[in-house]
């Protein structure tokens, strides 16, 4: 994977950029933040039920009868060169919130599925359950061993929770994560009346598992952060700081946490990851850490 060469120093745990220009690129940021909001909000109706027609190179159709009602999977019956691709939404999203991302990746070959999880689930656990049926269906379905996976935020930790602790890594190749509270934020609104938004706290149960021991971990993981996060607290949160996991740490500057999975330069480097081999990356993989602009 060539991803521009890595800012300095090369990690996540950077100093923040002076106060002045930290200040001006924040408002930029906001300002794009809401721009975000709206979009999403107008497109947000179109992703509560699964898409009709191919996500894929060739379009196969809608979903099978059988597939949950929340579950997106237009995927051809054989394998293709690369595995499919799981989009995984944040907390009150849907896949709507993947629409740059998706024709992104369809552009360049990959086959895409989405699983819509509902608002109303209480446990990272029981969507990380919900999850591994899915991958298992697709891997039915496609006749693909393995899997890769984009969530975005919640979506990224219960994409976590499967890999590291459901035994999902034997399925899943490379997890990538955009503004996930993978070490817990301090900024969870609706905290006290929604039981899956304290599991993304620090501290948490959730997450005190996650730190503990993961020996062989087969999944890569990319992690994207941005020092403009305001619901990551602190932002290198955002960070996989694990000794057992495969994990490159990438910064994005100049967003804020609506704009990741939306922003073109966000998707490319995405799609590079995901291309990456599963062995031999290049040094700036190797390092750890990395950065876009």
């Amino acid at each position: 994977m060539k991803l521009p060469p890595p800012l300095s120093p090369p990690s996540c745990f950077t100093r923040l950029p002076a106060l002045p220009r930290l200040s001006s690129a924040l408002l930029g940021a906001t300002a794009l933040e809401l721009f975000v909001l709206t979009g999403r909000l107008i497109v947000y109706p179109f992703g509560l039920t699964p898409e009709r027609g191919g996500t894929g190179p060739a379009g196969t159709g809608p979903p099978a009868a059988t597939d949950p009602p929340t579950v997106t999977a237009a995927l051809p019956a054989t394998p293709a060169a690369t595995p499919p691709v799981v989009l995984l939404h944040g907390f009150v999203d849907n896949r709507s919130a993947f629409v740059v991302l998706r024709r992104a990746l369809t552009r360049h070959g990959r086959h895409l599925a989405s699983l819509n999880y509902s608002p109303l689930t209480r446990d990272v656990r029981t969507a990380a359950e919900l999850l591994g049926r899915h991958v298992e269906e697709i891997c039915a379905r496609t006749g693909h061993d393995r899997v890769d996976i984009v969530g975005h935020s919640l979506g990224g930790l219960i994409a976590r929770y499967y890999v590291q602790r459901l035994g999902g890594d034997r399925r899943v190749r490379t997890l990538v994560t955009l503004g996930t509270p993978h070490g817990g934020t301090a900024v969870a609104p609706g905290a006290g009346v929604h039981p899956i938004v304290r599991q993304m706290r620090g501290g948490s149960s959730v997450i005190e598992e996650l730190r503990g021991p993961a020996p062989g971990c087969r999944t890569r993981f990319v992690s994207f952060w941005s020092e403009l996060d305001q619901v990551m607290v602190p932002v290198e949160t955002a960070c996989v700081d694990h000794p057992d996991l495969d994990a490159v740490n990438v910064r994005v500057t100049g967003i804020g946490h609506l704009a990741m999975p939306v922003h073109p330069t966000v998707a490319a480097a995405v799609r590079e990851a995901l291309e990456a081999p599963e062995a031999g990356e290049d040094d700036a993989t190797a390092a750890g850490a990395t950065s876009v602009a």
